[in-house]
């Protein structure tokens, strides 16, 4: 089994907040795999399911972000899982908006739900960085990942929710580069490899190529003169 843990805080207050993409991130997976109803178990909203091969379980804490650590470690030794059957979902200030990494093990960088997670699992499990930028000075870290998504950012988000809910089997199986060409192929399609300038428009006419005169200067002296 797997344990997929969102972070973000509970209540309707913090839904739409940029802290909450990895709410909205098992929420995806959840409504487009098929997994069951969500319950109450814990210290969180839990919802089981399968990815391939894999039984799957989709966590959401309900502890406040700062205590997410206890409900993850709760659910993994109920389970008797490693800390490397864990990974976790979260928002990333050194990441640009809709830019996706994926990280095993490493430090929580101030993150207080990772912080948590570290103090009760250790830091070796996996995670799921997600992108939300950073709002240029550290005292407004705060209000900016506490604040809801702007509208503007409504097309990106959708596209990396669809692109990690795509690549979450891959994920499961523990193939981080397949699971990333899922993503990429959401939030950054391949281009066509024909320009218009290769293909000309039905009905034109191609420039002519000029003829090649391979006489000889004699042939060609003595033409001159005919």
């Amino acid at each position: 089994m797997k344990l997929f843990v969102g972070l973000g805080n509970p209540g309707s207050k913090y839904a739409r907040n940029r802290h909450n993409i990895g709410f909205m991130a098992v929420d995806r997976i959840a409504d487009d795999h098929g997994f069951g109803p969500w319950k109450s178990k814990f210290q969180a909203e839990i919802a089981e399911g399968r990815l391939g091969s894999e039984k799957v379980l989709l966590i959401k804490p309900q502890t406040f972000m700062n205590r997410s650590g206890q409900s993850v470690g709760e659910a993994m030794r109920f389970y008797k899982l490693d800390s490397t059957d864990v990974t976790v979902f979260h928002d990333e200030l050194d990441l640009a908006p809709g830019k996706v990494r994926v990280k095993a093990g490493g430090g929580h960088a101030g993150h207080n739900g990772l912080r948590s997670i570290h103090e009760h699992i250790s830091p070796a499990y996996d995670r799921v960085r997600l992108g939300i930028g950073h709002p240029g000075r550290k005292e407004m870290v705060s209000p900016y990942v506490l604040g809801d998504f702007a509208k503007a950012d409504a097309d990106w988000l959708d596209d990396v929710l669809r692109g990690v809910s795509d690549g979450a089997g891959h994920l499961a199986d523990g193939d981080g580069g397949k699971f990333m060409n899922a993503v990429a192929l959401r939030t950054a399609p391949p281009r066509s490899s024909k320009s218009p300038a290769e293909s000309p428009k039905p009905g034109s006419k191609s420039t002519p190529e000029p003829e090649v005169d391979d006489r000889s200067a004699m042939q060609k002296l003595l033409d001159k003169f005919k």
